[in-house]
């Protein structure tokens, strides 16, 4: 077990969605968050005390969390010396890097000599199956984006949490860092073996109640020429009944690739779909989640009822103004 609570390690972050991992623990589990440790030139800020290892420690701080994702996911050098001293302060440490922990022969030469833990979240635990396609009994919901890092992840918490609130048969599943350090469980989807990876989307969502609703964590997007592999894999293996599309309406071009404009919600909507009924006919668009966090509330909620009115789903920003309505799509159906 990862112990609590954390210190949230932001590195050099280059912005804020390179800490979207620190991000994501401190807004849904805010209880094990002590603090931030930033190193200089970071442009990330998540909104707690920033504290040194020390001070972390003194405060409680049992675990330092890697809360960044860079481009490949590596360990720099200048990260090195921060992990080392927490390692020598008290902490274990847990991340979700593809570069592991356990690779790294000081870390773990370092733990074992002070009876540390290094904790890789994303190392699959299980021997998954080869995706057979067979329909499994209960509801399933997945949300799918136009693009990497637009708040697919956000959205399914903030369903699920409504959908609890409501009396529903509901439960998150993660299928990346961030929604398994947050929850505690899940398949690290993208550190699967390719052939593999739809298997483990039908391990993680099996036989249920026929009123329970799986809550499918998305992951990359189909029209991202880097990661559209791993959403492929979670509309096939997870044979949803309903998709949420999700949108961040003030980018200029594709997550780390400047040469590549966002599709359009109709695109996403068109392609997302005739993929899903390839595994479930009788999956459904239900509504759209917008990520409105770089517009006024004015500006947010102009934009929503545009997109309402052109798609005709009820469109909201789940968690700046809550996910009822997009829980009440599902419950519809």
């Amino acid at each position: 077990m990862i112990q609590t609570p954390y210190l949230l390690f932001l590195g050099d972050a280059p912005d804020q969605l390179a800490a979207k991992v620190a991000q994501g623990i401190k807004d849904w589990r805010p209880d094990n968050c002590v603090g931030q440790y930033r190193m200089d030139g970071c442009k990330a800020d998540v909104g707690i005390k920033d504290l040194t290892l020390k001070e972390a420690y003194a405060a409680g701080a049992r675990t330092l969390v890697v809360g960044v994702a860079n481009r490949g996911g590596v360990i720099s050098p200048a990260w090195k010396k921060v992990l080392i001293a927490a390692l020598e302060e008290g902490f274990d440490i847990a991340s979700g890097l593809h570069n592991l922990l356990s690779d790294e022969e000081d870390l773990v030469a370092k733990a074992a000599e002070l009876g540390r833990t290094l904790h890789d979240v994303r190392i699959p635990t299980v021997d998954y199956p080869i995706a057979n396609g067979l329909k499994r009994k209960g509801k399933r919901m997945l949300a799918v984006g136009t693009d990497c890092s637009a708040g697919k992840m956000y959205t399914a918490l903030a369903v699920d949490k409504a959908l609890t609130e409501m009396g529903q048969k509901s439960t998150f599943r993660a299928t990346g860092q961030t929604g398994i350090l947050i929850t505690g469980d899940g398949v690290p989807l993208d550190a699967v073996i390719a052939d593999f990876m739809a298997g483990s989307v039908e391990y993680l969502t099996p036989d249920n109640d026929e009123d329970h609703w799986d809550i499918i964590e998305g992951q990359g997007s189909l029209y991202h020429v880097s990661y559209s592999g791993v959403t492929l894999a979670l509309i096939h293996g997870g044979q949803p009944d309903a998709l949420i599309l999700c949108h961040e309406p003030t980018r200029e071009h594709m997550r780390g690739l400047p040469t590549y404009k966002l599709p359009s919600l109709q695109e996403v909507r068109d392609t997302a779909l005739t993929l899903a009924k390839v595994g479930n006919p009788a999956c459904k668009v239900v509504g759209v989640s917008i990520n409105t966090q770089h517009l006024s509330e004015d500006e947010a909620a102009a934009y929503c009822a545009q997109v309402e009115e052109e798609l005709g789903l009820p469109t909201v920003d789940p968690f700046r103004h809550g996910a009822q309505r997009l829980a009440a799509a599902l419950v519809a159906l």
